[in-house]
């Protein structure tokens, strides 16, 4: 997909962050955008924001990603006005750090209801007609949380290892069908993510020098999809550390323990 001039392209997540940066970017290269979130009113201003640009006007539908019911009764009707989606982005997550001991069952049921069930379900819908199709692109945002796990990230670091193994697997199912499954890991970005995940500021604080921008990200995702690649790690850095962790975790987690502690 070395063009996105009239591809389809669903974005969950669109309103903010990673996901809204991408509604921009790939706005401006021609790109039919289908944009969901939860919160209806971000969703046309930045609806808004695309048209006074001069791009599609992009479809925006306010689903909750993270509830099954609400997705299975509005993503059909959703894919009945645009039967065929070229790319799906499934963008929508969210995290929050804390001690395993001290975290709330009903927050980590939410998380897994959101980044793992959620690009679950909305993959199971838009596979169907790509499929049949004989085309089409999954692409995952994960995190390099997935292949590294810290303190205080446990059920987040969870859900992340989950949408990779996911990915993998799926990833083998649909080569015979021609659909490609791309995974993006990032890791810390410059959005309203910590928000939620980190109430105190102090992670932010420590790593906000380290810390991606959305754009960056968003340019790099958009080159992988054009050059047909496998993953996006973000930073380079952050994933070479992954591989040597997993090439010998006892080493790094006794070496590294200041820096895994920065929540």
């Amino acid at each position: 997909m070395k063009n996105m001039k009239d591809k389809v392209i669903l974005i969950t997540g669109a309103s903010s962050g990673i996901g809204r940066q991408l509604a921009l970017d790939l706005a401006k290269q021609g790109a039919r955008l289908i944009l969901v979130a939860r919160t209806e009113a971000n969703l046309i201003q930045l609806k808004n924001h695309i048209e006074s640009e001069g791009g599609y006007t992009p479809a925006v539908w306010p689903i909750d990603v993270g509830n099954g019911s609400h997705v299975d009764e509005l993503l059909p009707r959703l894919l009945e006005e645009m039967p065929h989606v070229d790319i799906l982005i499934n963008n929508a997550g969210f995290g929050k750090f804390n001690n395993f001991a001290d975290a709330d069952m009903k927050e980590i049921e939410a998380m897994f209801d959101v980044n793992v069930i959620g690009l679950m379900r909305f993959t199971s819908h838009v596979l169907p007609s790509m499929m049949e199709a004989g085309r089409g692109l999954i692409i995952n945002v994960a995190s390099q949380a997935g292949k590294i796990a810290t303190p205080k990230s446990a059920a987040y670091s969870a859900t992340k290892h989950a949408v990779l193994g996911f990915s993998n697997s799926l990833r083998l199912e649909m080569k015979p069908y021609g659909i490609s499954v791309m995974t993006v890991n990032p890791g810390p970005i410059k959005t309203n993510f910590f928000e939620v995940a980190d109430s105190s500021g102090n992670y932010t604080k420590n790593v906000e020098k380290m810390m991606l921008t959305p754009e960056k990200v968003s340019g790099e995702i958009i080159s992988a999809i054009k050059k047909g690649k496998r993953e996006v790690n973000l930073p380079g850095w952050m994933n070479a550390g992954a591989k040597v962790y997993h090439a010998a975790p006892g080493l790094i987690e006794k070496v590294g323990g200041r820096f895994f502690n920065q929540k």
